[in-house]
């Protein structure tokens, strides 16, 4: 998703005070259209005003592509995107391009997103990660920000995504968790032939192998059966993980690798996450990636 630098129309709000002053002539459908028209052109903002919180509908109606402005909408209503989090690029001194105003979005905003959306698997099922990023014009007017947002290509969800009143250990538990796939997938290597980019595959692997140690580490401080059993096994997945880093050869990095993304399986942790009251659905990509 694109921001435009183009200013808000009012056409908007002009035409729905013209309606309204036919309607009140007599007649009814025209005036709650017209309300109707008021009350939306009430809620339009700016895409270049977005906070994080806000509950809103694209006002092209599509969730990909350039977007002028947006109606803010109570978060109980129904709506298609809701604002998870926002930054400024900094440290480009001319406009990256469109993809790599994208890139930038995209490697930042699921960590950006994770303070307002603790538990990702608590998100509605087709909602997924979007965001507003800067074109060329806008950048040249002094615009750097990105909003982060979660939102459904089709459809629409009600209620906040916030998650609120997490105990310690949800905290400590989605803390570990979520850092420890977003180290899997932000040091993804791009080929996906491990001869070809072995050094990469191995780098990631240390990566991965660092943040099962401190997710572990934070799961001791969680006195649960569950958590516990899977402590266990994180531990044999942190030390295949390092195994896999420390490989030799391919043939020893496949074999370590094999236990090492097994050991992270998702699925293996529903049974803790029943136990901390946290929410048990998979997510639809992650399933998919361990089905494979």
């Amino acid at each position: 998703m694109r921001f435009s630098t183009k200013s808000r129309s009012l056409t908007g709000i002009a035409a729905a005070v013209v309606v309204l002053s036919v309607g009140a002539a007599g007649c009814g459908d025209i005036v709650e259209e017209a309300k109707s028209g008021v009350k939306k052109a009430a809620r339009t903002r700016s895409v270049f005003s977005l906070d994080t919180g806000d509950c809103y509908n694209p006002s092209s109606g599509k969730t990909e592509g350039e977007e002028v402005s947006v109606e803010i909408v109570p978060c109980d209503e129904a709506h298609e995107g809701q604002v998870v989090g926002g930054f400024k690029i900094e440290g480009e001194t001319a406009y990256p391009g469109d993809d790599g105003a994208a890139a930038i979005a995209e490697k930042r905003c699921p960590a950006e997103s994770l303070t307002y959306v603790s538990d990702t698997w608590a998100v509605p099922e087709g909602v997924s990660l979007f965001y507003y990023y800067p074109t060329a014009a806008s950048w040249a007017t002094g615009d750097r920000s990105v909003s982060c947002t979660y939102a459904k290509e089709s459809g629409t969800f009600s209620g906040s995504l916030k998650n609120e009143s997490l105990n310690a250990d949800q905290l400590a538990y989605l803390k570990g968790a979520n850092n420890l796939y977003e180290i899997l997938w932000a040091n993804q290597p791009e080929d996906s032939d491990v001869e070809k980019d072995f050094d990469g595959y191995k780098k990631q692997a240390g990566e991965v192998a660092t943040a099962l140690d401190a997710h572990i580490t934070s799961l001791k401080a969680i006195d649960q059966p569950e958590t516990a059993k899977l402590r266990g096994e994180l531990e044999k997945a942190a030390e295949a993980w390092a195994d896999a880093a420390a490989a030799k050869d391919t043939d020893s990095f496949y074999v370590a690798y094999d236990v090492a993304f097994t050991g992270i399986d998702p699925n293996k942790t529903v049974a803790a996450r029943t136990e901390l009251k946290l929410a048990t659905t998979v997510p639809a990509d992650d399933a998919e990636v361990w089905a494979g």
